[in-house]
């Protein structure tokens, strides 16, 4: 079946869908973006991801073309003309195309262009990897200051994943200059030492996860207790268990760093717990 995407207003076969050579989210990386996730046809978290998306362009000074009633029902509609039952819906949101090249913004009376596609991913609940957990390198954190605005300049982060394919592992997690660990190439990090949850705190230094924000407060009322602050690598190889979480893996069990296993080696209790919770929650709260 061809894919039904969003551009600009219009519902398009992906095959027909363009932007212009001249966007400046082709040619500065000038754009914003979220991933929502669905769960039996509807929309988890969606509240957190609209709100988020303001923030980025505020941020960014971008005027957002886009209410976001309008945005819900957009979403809506491309689930329904894919046939989506779990999977991600990806939105990018640039300054607009110009007609030219220039550093300069252009005027703010330029249009915005909005696109958004559905992956289908039909195991996205199930997934196998979830029943493994993930094993991580780390690497330096050459990222820009501003992670905390979810931008498309994402080719550090891509070649952080690159790096720990080539390493035979599933991703990478972020090392400041502090030693502390920021987070994953597309997702936040914590470790769990006894009752404890530990991540890093809310800064420029790492992406304000929904996802996140969502687990911390179920793992609160679970009566775990919550600390925000960087930790270690020597830290996360000692610690019980640890995991990521983003809106593409939920809750992510994480097994091994740096060659050593993290617990057990296996997913830990506390992980397989915050991801039932959140799933559960998540489908009693879908829209």
């Amino acid at each position: 079946m061809t894919r039904t995407v969003y551009v600009n207003g219009q519902y398009l076969p992906e095959d027909q869908a363009t932007v212009s050579i001249f966007d400046r989210g082709f040619l500065m990386a000038d754009g914003v973006y979220e991933v929502t996730s669905v769960l039996d046809g509807k929309l988890i978290d969606f509240a957190g991801h609209g709100a988020r998306l303001q923030r980025s362009l505020d941020a960014l000074d971008m005027a957002s073309p886009i209410t976001t009633d309008e945005l819900a029902d957009m979403f809506r509609e491309l689930v329904r003309l894919n046939g989506i039952d779990q999977g991600m819906i990806y939105l990018q949101i640039t300054r607009g195309n110009p007609g030219d090249r220039s550093f300069v913004f252009p005027d703010a009376s330029l249009p915005p262009t909005i696109v958004a596609f559905t992956q289908n991913v039909p195991n996205l609940a199930d997934a196998t990897a979830a029943q493994v957990g993930f094993k991580v390198i780390s690497i330096p954190d050459l990222r820009w200051g501003r992670v905390d605005i979810k931008t498309t300049q994402l080719l550090y982060p891509s070649m952080g994943k690159m790096m720990a394919k080539k390493a035979g592992c599933d991703d990478s997690w972020f090392v400041a200059d502090d030693g502390g660990i920021t987070e994953g190439t597309s997702n936040n990090a914590y470790i769990v030492q006894g009752n404890r949850i530990i991540t890093r705190h809310l800064s420029t230094d790492i992406l304000h996860g929904i996802t996140r924000a969502t687990v911390l407060r179920f793992a609160a009322e679970a009566q775990f207790e919550v600390e925000e602050r960087p930790f270690t690598v020597s830290e996360a190889q000692a610690a019980d268990e640890a995991f990521s979480t983003a809106a593409s893996i939920f809750v992510m069990p994480v097994v091994q760093i740096d060659g050593t296993d993290i617990g057990n080696g296996k997913p830990g209790p506390v992980a397989k717990r915050l991801r039932e919770l959140y799933l559960d929650e998540m489908r009693k709260t879908a829209i």
